[in-house]
């Protein structure tokens, strides 16, 4: 054993091929005061290594942390779905992870923003991925836009900094928005803590039971946490003093719980829609900017999810843990809602080009309660054998496909010509009533006055007259009352007309008359 500088006794260190070193502190040199040697592997393997230790972060979503834990299915929902996990009883290793969306990897835990909501379940039939956010609703309903949006919250051009005369201006001219930024501007906004925060599936999946019967379903995890409302918050003032004292604060919450023993836990519900109901409902149920009523479809207890475990490599653990909605068992499947599609593909493209095309052969992405008899080889960074026969079909005792273990949940019948448009509309299918009800039906007083307090904070900071103009009007189609206090709010904060100068013109920016 070596000793170290305070006497005690720990293992040598190595470089990573394990062959071990002369030295930490000094590097080799043509005496003591010459020029270092190239031959200095130790040293060049740590400067190569530091250059590369950070992989690209994450486009949406990039700041965050997790744990691990388990879930256990307490009811019995077999009539519903045959996925193992959600079987009497069953207890399925998990790993999870939060964040926010548009922040980047170093940005205040604090800044408001929607809070992503992972659940990676470890089954024996392959890993499930939950990919969902702390409301039950997004922004956009169609994957085109996704891009758009995003880069609308992230930074301009010119001058590298957020804007929210880019935000507004995007959601503005994209009504379909209003149901999603009512949630942000509201207390959901900034979370007080991610162990107090409710996480939403937000999509719709199918599920399919032992019968082959299919029905619609919504996740809902109710933190078990304080109120137990999912609605535990800090005020814009209590954000903006987080964002400058500990801009680590959501991460610092969980980590410190965990290792205090204080394990944060959620009690899983669905909701369930059967699979009829979907083509005449008078709301279109796979249209992620909608909820469904808990009237029409009440919440059915399933099981529950503990965080008991914390990271002991947060690098390798958690910046490498990697969600994707097409990791479904069987049971469960992907619905028509457009946004969950498109995601199947996107998500684990993002991996490929940021962990490398084997990312599912890290450890913490590994399908570590199922056996794995793939035809993947080869690529960057494999670490598994491939074993002949590499092809398919063959005659050489290679894996073959089983349909009878898989089931069809997830195919769905569809028709009709090739067309680029939204959702059918239906009898209720609007922009602006989800919205409107959110305020008036579930917020009380004090938090209809926040509400209207943090849209005009935001509105009145770097907003040009003409994206306020529509700002306004789409307030006034959420509700009049309360678009009028949101007008009248900023124009007394601002002294009457916005100054602010809002997006230079390409022209303008090349130069051009």
């Amino acid at each position: 054993m070596a000793k170290n500088k305070s006497g005690q006794s720990v293992p040598p260190t190595t470089t990573d091929a394990g062959i071990p070193i002369a030295s930490e502190e000094h590097s080799l040199t043509v005496g003591p005061d010459g020029p270092i040697v190239l031959n200095d592997h130790y040293l060049l393997e740590q400067m190569a290594n530091f250059n590369r230790e950070r992989i690209p972060e994450r486009q949406p979503h990039a700041k965050g942390s997790g744990a691990f834990g388990h879930f256990e299915t307490t009811a019995d929902i077999s009539k519903y779905t045959s996925a193992k996990l959600f079987q009497p009883g069953v207890k399925t290793d998990v790993a999870m992870r939060f964040s926010t969306v548009a922040g980047e990897r170093g940005s205040p835990d604090t800044w408001r923003d929607p809070r992503g909501f992972s659940v990676k379940f470890y089954t024996e039939d392959g890993n499930f991925d939950m990919v969902g956010n702390n409301t039950p609703i997004f922004f956009i309903r169609d994957p085109i836009k996704f891009q758009h949006f995003i880069r609308s919250q992230k930074r301009r051009a010119d001058n590298g900094l957020r804007d929210h005369d880019m935000m507004w201006d995007f959601w503005t001219l994209s009504p379909e928005s209003a149901h999603q930024v009512t949630y942000l501007m509201g207390d959901r906004g900034v979370p007080k803590n991610w162990r107090e925060m409710n996480g939403y599936s937000s999509h719709t999946y199918m599920l399919q039971n032992a019968e082959g019967e299919k029905f619609w379903v919504k996740f809902h995890f109710h933190t078990d946490v304080g109120s137990m409302s999912g609605n535990a918050h800090l005020t814009q003032d209590e954000a903006v003093k987080k964002a400058g004292e500990d801009s680590d604060y959501h991460r610092r919450d969980l980590f410190d719980a965990i290792a205090d023993g204080n394990f944060p836990s959620w009690t899983l519900k669905f909701q369930i829609m059967p699979y009829e109901d979907a083509k005449t409902y008078r709301i279109n149920p796979f249209d992620l900017t909608k909820t469904w009523p808990h009237a029409d479809y009440p919440l059915i207890e399933v099981g529950k999810l503990t965080l008991n475990e914390n990271p002991v490599d947060w690098d390798t653990q958690i910046e490498q843990l990697a969600f994707e909605p097409n990791n479904m068992v069987p049971g469960i499947g992907l619905s028509p809602d457009k946004m969950l599609l498109a995601r199947g593909f996107s998500y684990a493209d993002a991996h490929r080009h940021r962990l490398g095309v084997n990312y599912k052969q890290i450890p913490v992405n590994s399908a570590r309660n199922a056996e794995v008899s793939s035809y993947s080889r080869a690529g960057a960074m494999r670490v598994t054998n491939a074993v002949d026969p590499v092809y398919a079909p063959n005659s050489y005792g290679g894996p073959a496909a089983d349909p009878s273990l898989v089931g069809d949940a997830g195919h769905f019948y569809a028709d009709g010509d090739m067309v680029r448009e939204a959702y059918t509309l239906r009898k209720d299918d609007d922009d602006w009533s989800q919205a409107r009800a959110l305020i008036n039906d579930v917020m009380d007083e004090e938090q209809r006055k926040r509400f209207v307090s943090n849209v005009v904070g935001h509105l009145s900071d770097g907003v040009s007259e003409k994206v306020l103009v529509r700002a306004f009007e789409y307030w006034r189609n959420v509700d009049d009352a309360i678009g009028e206090k949101i007008e009248k709010g900023v124009r007394d904060k601002i002294g009457g007309k916005s100054k602010a100068p809002g997006m230079a013109s390409a022209k303008s920016i090349s130069g051009q008359k």
